[in-house]
C-alpha cells in the first residue's frame, strides 16, 4: 500500500516536473507566432515531420518545402526553420508552418536589405492594376508601372518568371505591403555603365543607339548608357522639316558623335555625317549663268523648288519668277510637277542653297524699253494707281513707270492737279528716266509743254521792278500774279515803307501794283517781292536827283518839290 502510495506520488512528481519545464520552454523560446528550429524526424510523400522539442512533433505538408517548382533538399536529422503557428489545433496536434517561417525569414532579410539599401532578389510572377507583383522568397511584392524600367515598356511578358534583383522602396509589416523598383536598378548600373562610356567617348566615333524621343528640333538617341541628340539638320543632307519623316521611336540606327561637350556631358549626333555629301563640288557642277531644264517639287508661299539631281533641290523665289511686279502667288505661275527652264543665280555649299531664276531665261521687258523707249520718248499709258505720290502708269509687256507727284504739272498746288487723274484713264507722258537693274521708269507729265516760269523769268532780274495783279488779300499779306501761273507772296512789312501804310486791306483783289525783285530762286522756282523795296529806291533816286528837302519830308514832299522845281525851270 505505502509502496504503491510511493509509485504514485513519483508519477506525479514526474508528470509535474515535465509539464513544468514543457511550459517554461514555450515561455522562453517556443511562443506560438514564432521562428523556431526543429529537426526533421520522418519524410512522407505528402508531409514531413519535424520535432521541435515539445512533447508532440509537428507534421507540415511537402508543398510548403517547394519552392518555385523544386522541392528543398530535406532529409531526416536536417535541422529546419519553421513556423509555431500553434501548440495545438482542435485534433490536439502541434501546427507548424514551413511557408511562413520562410516568410518571416524574408521579411528580416528584407527590412535589413531596405536599412542598408542593398537589393534583393524576386520574381514577377503577375499583374495587377498600375504594376506587376513580384515574389521576394516567399513575401509579395508590388512593382508599380513607373518603376519597371527607365523607359515604357509595351509588353511585359519578358519580365515575368525570371529572377531578378529589386531595390526596396517602402516596406509597411503590419499591414504587410512592400514596393519595390526595378527601375532603380537599371538606373544605378547604367549610371556605372554611363561614367565608363563618357570616359571612353570620342568625337567620330560611329555607335548603335535607339531612338528614345522625337522633338520638333531633333530626335534623342539611347547609346545604352547615355542619351545623344540628333538635330533634324544633321539627319540627312536633304531637306528636312519634322525628323519624323524619316525617324521612329524605337527605331535602331548608326549615329556619328560629331561633338562632346566633356562639361555639360551633352552629346550631339549625326546620321548625314556617315554618308558623303553630296553637295561638294556643286558649285563647279553648276556654274552660275548655266540654264538648266528641272521639274517643280514642291511650291510654298515664298517660291518654289527645283529638282537639280536626285537630293539636290534649289529655290526659285517668288521675286525671280516673273519681270512682272504683280505680286502673284507662285502657285497662279508655276505647278507641281511642271518641267521649266532655270538660270543658276548662286550656290552656297555651306548652307546647301541654290537659288535659281526663271525670268533669266526670257528677255528682260526693262533692257527691252530702255532700247525701245529712250529718255524724251512720248507715249501713252494707262492710269493703273493714284497714290500719294504720283500716278503709276502702265505700259507694254508688264512695265510700270512712275510719274511723281513733282512732274505732274508746273503748279505749285500739284496735291490738287493730280485728283483730275484717276485709274483707268489714257494719258499721255514723255520718258524721263529708265533705270533697267532697279527696275525704275520716270515718267512725266508736265515736261509735255513749256515750263512758263522758265518762259517768265526770261524778263526777270533780281532787282528788277515787276507790276503784279492782287490774287487775295490774307492778314499776313497778299498773293499776288506776276506772270500766267507765276505767283508770289508779298509780306505785310514789305507792303509800305511807312508802317502805318503796311495794311494788306488797303488792297483790293483786281488791283495792280508795282514791287521790286528782292531774290530770284530759279532752281526752286520762287520770288520774293517787296512793294517797300520799290519806295524806299524811289526815295534815293529822287533825293539823288532833286535834292534834300526840310527834315522830316516824306517821299511825297520830295517828289512833290522835285516837280515844282521842274516846273519852274521849264518857266524859265
Amino acid at each position: 500500500m505505502i509502496n504503491n502510495q510511493i509509485e504514485e506520488n513519483t508519477f506525479n512528481t514526474q508528470e509535474s516536473f515535465a509539464e513544468l519545464f514543457e511550459n517554461s520552454i514555450k515561455s522562453e523560446s517556443k511562443k506560438e507566432g514564432s521562428l523556431v528550429k526543429g529537426k526533421v524526424v520522418k519524410v512522407d510523400s505528402d508531409a514531413v515531420t519535424v520535432d521541435i522539442g515539445l512533447k508532440t512533433e509537428g507534421r507540415i505538408p511537402v508543398k510548403e518545402f517547394v519552392k518555385n517548382g523544386v522541392m528543398e533538399n530535406v532529409g531526416l536529422g536536417d535541422i529546419v526553420d519553421v513556423y509555431l503557428e500553434s501548440y495545438e489545433n482542435h485534433y490536439g496536434r502541434l501546427v507548424l508552418s514551413r511557408e511562413r517561417a520562410i516568410r518571416e525569414e524574408s521579411w528580416i532579410v528584407l527590412e535589413k536589405a531596405l536599412e542598408k539599401g542593398q537589393p534583393v532578389d524576386g520574381v514577377v510572377f503577375g499583374k495587377v492594376k498600375g504594376g506587376l507583383t513580384v515574389d521576394l522568397n516567399g513575401v509579395i511584392a508590388f512593382l508599380p508601372g513607373s518603376q519597371i524600367d527607365i523607359r515604357p515598356i509595351k509588353d511585359v511578358a519578358f519580365l515575368i518568371g525570371v529572377v531578378q534583383p529589386f531595390m526596396i522602396l517602402k516596406i509597411d509589416r503590419m499591414q504587410g505591403n512592400i514596393v519595390v523598383s526595378r527601375r532603380a536598378i537599371i538606373e544605378e548600373s547604367r549610371q556605372e555603365a554611363r561614367n565608363e562610356m563618357l570616359s571612353q567617348i570620342q568625337e567620330g566615333q560611329v555607335l548603335d543607339g535607339v531612338v528614345k524621343n522625337i522633338t520638333d528640333y531633333g530626335a534623342f538617341v539611347d547609346l545604352g548608357s547615355i542619351d545623344g541628340l540628333l538635330h533634324v539638320t544633321d539627319i540627312s543632307w536633304n531637306k528636312v522639316s519634322h525628323p519624323s519623316e524619316l525617324l521612329s521611336i524605337g527605331q535602331n540606327i548608326k549615329v556619328k558623335v560629331i561633338k562632346f561637350d566633356e562639361k555639360t556631358k551633352r552629346v550631339s549626333l549625326g546620321m548625314k555625317q556617315l554618308e558623303q555629301n553630296p553637295w561638294e563640288g556643286l558649285a563647279a557642277k553648276y556654274p552660275i549663268g548655266s540654264k538648266l531644264k528641272g521639274q517643280i517639287t514642291n511650291i510654298t508661299d515664298y517660291g518654289a523648288f527645283i529638282e537639280l539631281e536626285p537630293g539636290i533641290e534649289g529655290l526659285v523665289h517668288v521675286s525671280e519668277m516673273t519681270w512682272s511686279k504683280s505680286n502673284l502667288h507662285p502657285k497662279k505661275l508655276v505647278t507641281e510637277g511642271q518641267e521649266i527652264e532655270f538660270v543658276i543665280l548662286d550656290v552656297d555649299v555651306d548652307k546647301h542653297r541654290i537659288s535659281l531664276g526663271m525670268k533669266q531665261c526670257i528677255n528682260d521687258p526693262w533692257k527691252q524699253f530702255s532700247e525701245k523707249y529712250p529718255v524724251g520718248t512720248i507715249l501713252e499709258g494707262e492710269v493703273r494707281n493714284v497714290v500719294e505720290f504720283g500716278l503709276f502708269i502702265g505700259l507694254e509687256e508688264d512695265v510700270d513707270g512712275l510719274v511723281h507727284i513733282s512732274d505732274i504739272s508746273w503748279g505749285e498746288n500739284q496735291e490738287e492737279d493730280i485728283k483730275q487723274y484717276k485709274k483707268g484713264d489714257v494719258i499721255k507722258v514723255v520718258v524721263l528716266a529708265v533705270d533697267s537693274e532697279k527696275e525704275r521708269i520716270s515718267l512725266g507729265i508736265k515736261q509735255l509743254i513749256d515750263d512758263p516760269f522758265e518762259n517768265a523769268f526770261k524778263n526777270i532780274k533780281t532787282g528788277g521792278v515787276v507790276t503784279c495783279t492782287i490774287l487775295s488779300v490774307e492778314d499776313g499779306g497778299i498773293n499776288v500774279e506776276v506772270a500766267e501761273g507765276i505767283s508770289a507772296f508779298v509780306k505785310k512789312s514789305e507792303l509800305s515803307s511807312d508802317k502805318v501804310e503796311q495794311r494788306p486791306d488797303r488792297f483790293a483783289v483786281g488791283d495792280r501794283v508795282d514791287a521790286k525783285v528782292v531774290s530770284l530762286d530759279k532752281t526752286n522756282r520762287k520770288l520774293t517781292l517787296s512793294i517797300k523795296a520799290l519806295e524806299d529806291e524811289q526815295k534815293k533816286r529822287a533825293i539823288a536827283e532833286y535834292g534834300s528837302v526840310s527834315s522830316g519830308a516824306s517821299l511825297g514832299d520830295i517828289l512833290g518839290a522835285a516837280l515844282s522845281k521842274a516846273e519852274k525851270k521849264k518857266a524859265d
